[in-house]
């Protein structure tokens, strides 16, 4: 009996942070290990996708693509990412009146 990959899989969260992808999910995805993937938030939810290779992007341009499309959606998660590290940095500094 084959799973589907809807069906929600329970995965363990290290204390630093870390999950592991099930093998079926980075299999179906071409998730590469070791690798790298987005992950973002998009209407509440965790987003994992993965981050094209050289290959994929070769030619990107063509078909459907807006020009620039992939590395602007790149460029705008660094960008969030760089924020919300710059929140959490702001959260952590030690307020005057301590």
């Amino acid at each position: 009996m084959s799973s589907s990959s809807r069906d929600p899989t329970v995965v363990r969260v290290s204390r630093k942070g870390q999950a592991t992808i099930p093998k079926r999910l980075r299999e179906k995805f071409g998730i590469e290990t070791p690798g790298e993937v987005f992950v973002y938030e998009e209407r509440g939810r965790i987003v994992i996708e993965p981050v094209p290779s050289p290959e994929e992007l070769h030619g990107i341009h063509a078909g459907d693509h807006e020009p620039g499309a992939v590395l602007k959606r790149v460029r705008e998660l660094q960008a969030d990412e760089r924020r919300r590290e710059a929140e959490r940095v702001e959260r952590l500094r030690p307020s005057e009146h301590e």
